[in-house]
C-alpha cells in the first residue's frame, strides 16, 4: 500500500460486490450477494488511509484491529488477515454478512464523510470465506485447563462469542441450546438467501475444535434450571444468552385466523425446518400465487417479505406504520426487496384482520398514519389519521413488530431480576445480573439488536466470568480484563 499516497487512495472509487440478477434470485434461496473476489478485495483494501487513530476500531463492538487486516488484504496476504479478524471476532463469515456494518465501522470511517467508506464487511466477508474456501482454518491451540466449569445458555451470537472466549481462557463450557440445530437466530432467524447454514455450521465447528461442547433440544427452564446448573451440574458460572424470541402482536382482533403468523414461526418453518424445499414436509399455507402483507421495518419484516417473493407469492408487500425513512432496515436489504419488487406501503398500520367462515384470513383493515412529534428513540411518533381506514385482500400475513424475552427463565429463577420488559437486569460493564454466578447478555438484557451487539456483550461477560472464576469476588473488577486474542 505504500506505493499509493494519502491522495490517490482517495480517489479509488469503491468496488461493487457481485450478486444475484433479481429476477433470478427472487426464484431461488441461493445467496443473493456473491462475495468479492481477490482482485476486487486487493482494489477495495487499498482504498484504506490507514488512520493513525482508527475510528473505524471505535464503532466495531468487538474492536477488531481493522486497518491491520485490511493492510494485509491489501498485500495478498488474505490468511493472516484471517487470523487477526479472529483475535476478536470468532464469526467473521457470519458477521461479514448479517452486521450493520453502514451504522458501526463504516459508519465511523473517515472516508463516509466525503466518499464512500471502505466495504470493511465485505472484505471481512472475503477473508473468512477464504480461509474456509481454501482449507486455511488453522486447528486450535491446546491450552491449559483450568478445571472450571462455565454453562452457557443458548448458542445464539452472544453464547457463541461467550464460549469461544471462556475456552480460550481455558474453561470447559457446555453450550445449550434449546432447538435441534444450533446457532439461534443465525438459523432460525436469517434466510439461506443471506446467510447460508453451512456457513453457521462451519463456524461453530471450529468452537468444538477448541473443545466447547454442545447439547441441543435442552430447555434450561424444563430440563434444568438455573440452580439446578449451579447445584447438582457442578458448573462454576451460567452465562444466559437465549435471545428474545417471543413475538408481539398488534393486539387486533383477528389475529388467530388461519393465515396469520408471527416473523419468528414463519421464519422458523422456513429457515430451520426447510420449508423452502420442495421434498419438505414442514407445514406452511401455499404461497404461490397469494398476496402476502409484512408489517414491519425491520430487518426481519425484509427477511419474511423477500423470502415470501422466492416461495411465489404473487404479491408481498411491506406495510409500516412510518415514512421509509425511519425504517430501522438495513438500506442494503431494502434496496434488494425492492429491487426483486416487493411493494412497499408506509404510513398505515392493521386495524383488524378478517377472515372467512372457515375461520381463513382474507383481508385487512388498515389506518392511514401520520407522524408527529418525535418519541423517545428521535423518531416522530405515528398517529393515526380519523376517518382513513380501507380494506385489502391479503391471503397470508406476517408480523414483524418485535420480540421479548421468553418469559420460561424468568419463572424458574425468580432471583434473577428482571425490567419492565421483561429482560434481565445486569450491570452493563461486567454482564452480572443480580443472581451470583450468573451472567447474561445479548437480546435477553437489550431487546432485539444486532448479531455484533450480542457478541460484544458476550465478550464482555466472558471477561468478568473469567475474573469471577479466578478471584471468587462477586463485584465489579478494579481494572477491565483483558479478554484474550
Amino acid at each position: 500500500m505504500n506505493e499509493l499516497t494519502r491522495k490517490e487512495r482517495m480517489q479509488l472509487s469503491r468496488v461493487t460486490m457481485p450478486e444475484q440478477d433479481p429476477d433470478s434470485r427472487r426464484q431461488n434461496f441461493t445467496e443473493v450477494n456473491l462475495g468479492l473476489t481477490p482482485e476486487l478485495a486487493i482494489e477495495e483494501a487499498r482504498r484504506c488511509l490507514m488512520c493513525r487513530r482508527p475510528v473505524c476500531i471505535d464503532g466495531c463492538p468487538v474492536e477488531i484491529r481493522i486497518t491491520d487486516f485490511i493492510g494485509l488484504v491489501a498485500e495478498g496476504e488474505f490468511d493472516q488477515a484471517a487470523k487477526v479478524i479472529k483475535e476478536d471476532n470468532s464469526l467473521p463469515a457470519i458477521c461479514g454478512r448479517v452486521c450493520p456494518q453502514e451504522n458501526q465501522c463504516e459508519g465511523a470511517c473517515v472516508l463516509a464523510r466525503k466518499d464512500k467508506p471502505i466495504a470493511i464487511g465485505a472484505l471481512e466477508r472475503f477473508v473468512a470465506d477464504f480461509e474456509r474456501d481454501h482449507n486455511l482454518m488453522a486447528a486450535a491451540s491446546p491450552i491449559p485447563r483450568t478445571g472450571r466449569r462455565v454453562a452457557v445458555v443458548g448458542s445464539g451470537p452472544a453464547g457463541l462469542a461467550c464460549a469461544t472466549d471462556l475456552a480460550r481462557f481455558g474453561h470447559d463450557v457446555t453450550v445449550f441450546e434449546a432447538l435441534h440445530e444450533l446457532g439461534g437466530v443465525l438459523v432460525y432467524g436469517i434466510p439461506e438467501f443471506r446467510l447460508p447454514k453451512e456457513i453457521v455450521r462451519t463456524e461453530i465447528a471450529q468452537l468444538e475444535d477448541m473443545g466447547v461442547e454442545f447439547v441441543t433440544n435442552a430447555v434450561i427452564g424444563m430440563i434444568d434450571s438455573i440452580d439446578d446448573l449451579l447445584g447438582e451440574e457442578g458448573y462454576d458460572a451460567v452465562f444466559v444468552g437465549v435471545g428474545a424470541g417471543l413475538p408481539r402482536f398488534p393486539k387486533i382482533p383477528g389475529e388467530n385466523l388461519i393465515g396469520v403468523y408471527s416473523a419468528n414461526e414463519f421464519l422458523t418453518r422456513v429457515n430451520l425446518m426447510r420449508a423452502y424445499l420442495a421434498d419438505s414436509d414442514t407445514p406452511l399455507l401455499e404461497l404461490r400465487g397469494r398476496n402476502v402483507a409484512v408489517f414491519g421495518g425491520g430487518n426481519t419484516a425484509m427477511d419474511a417479505v423477500r423470502t415470501a417473493l422466492r416461495l411465489g407469492a404473487a404479491q408481498a408487500s411491506i406495510i409500516y406504520r412510518r415514512s421509509e425513512q425511519e425504517m430501522p432496515a438495513r438500506l442494503e436489504e431494502v434496496h434488494h426487496a425492492r429491487q426483486e419488487g416487493v411493494r412497499f406501503r408506509m404510513l398505515a398500520i392493521p386495524v383488524e384482520f378478517l377472515g372467512n367462515a372457515d375461520g381463513f384470513l382474507k383481508g385487512v383493515r388498515l389506518q392511514r398514519m401520520e407522524l408527529g412529534e418525535p418519541d423517545e428513540g428521535g423518531r416522530r411518533r405515528p398517529v393515526p389519521v380519523p376517518g382513513s381506514e380501507w380494506l385489502e385482500d391479503v391471503d397470508v400475513a406476517v408480523v414483524a413488530i418485535g420480540n421479548s424475552p421468553n418469559p420460561l427463565l424468568g419463572k424458574t429463577a425468580p432471583d434473577l431480576e428482571e425490567t419492565p420488559w421483561g429482560t434481565l437486569v445486569t450491570d452493563e460493564a461486567t454482564g452480572r445480573t443480580t443472581k451470583e454466578g450468573v451472567f447474561a447478555g445479548g437480546d435477553i438484557v437489550t431487546g432485539g439488536a444486532t448479531v455484533i451487539l450480542a457478541m460484544g456483550a458476550g465478550r464482555t461477560a466472558a471477561a468478568s466470568i473469567h475474573e469471577y472464576l479466578r478471584t471468587g469476588v462477586w463485584d465489579v473488577p478494579d481494572e477491565p480484563v483483558e479478554v484474550p486474542g
